[in-house]
């Protein structure tokens, strides 16, 4: 299992932007206007029109990748998704916020919650990993690609298999820019919970 990010034939997607390309390893998309995912909590309402290109894995994986974005209106929000359906889901990167770049995640059992954190390095480029094994979903983020520090530790339904890959979102607009690349899709690492590496 080692995916190229943009091999179309290899990737559905939710929700397709009006506008996107690839090239090499690396996806470009912009969003369109008002895409989100979201389940009830707080707002009440149940969005799930955000923009996700979804690879198929086996029921224990590690993915990685790079994200490049910018970041300026509330709400703006790219990274990672893992999904089994509308109710069942997470996103995790950076998310506009009180008018920072924040990092956050979303993690969705029929309804969201939301974590954020301040991310105290450049967050026009960072990089997200997220591994599923034995019923247990580990987030991970790195300013550089080389030091994974643990972003998020929680259960998440056990499957034959998901759909995980890149996502991004604008609730208030469109038009957020995002690249994607260097995606990667293998066995899990089964590395310590606190190696960096």
């Amino acid at each position: 299992m080692n995916t190229p990010i943009l091999r179309r034939d290899d990737g559905v997607w939710l929700n397709e932007p009006e506008r996107w390309s690839s090239q090499g390893d690396s996806l470009e998309i912009v969003t369109d206007k008002a895409s989100d995912f979201w389940r009830e909590t707080h707002y009440g309402f149940n969005r799930d029109s955000g923009h996700f290109l979804g690879f198929r894995t086996d029921e224990a994986f590690t993915a990685e990748l790079r994200v490049q974005g910018d970041f300026r209106a509330l709400y703006d929000q790219a990274g990672i998704m893992v999904r089994l359906d509308a109710q069942h889901w997470v996103k995790a990167g950076i998310e506009f916020s009180d008018g920072h770049a924040m990092l956050g995640s979303v993690l969705t059992d029929g309804r969201s919650d939301w974590a954020t954190a301040h991310y105290g390095h450049d967050a026009s480029e960072f990089w997200l990993r997220a591994t599923v094994a034995s019923g247990v979903l580990r987030l991970q983020a790195s300013a550089d690609g080389k030091l994974w520090p643990l972003m998020r530790l929680a259960p998440f339904p056990k499957a034959s298999s998901y759909l995980v890959g890149p996502m991004a979102c604008t609730p208030e607009r469109a038009g957020l820019k995002v690249v994607f690349s260097s995606f990667r899709l293998t066995p899990p690492l089964g590395k310590d919970l606190h190696d960096l590496g």
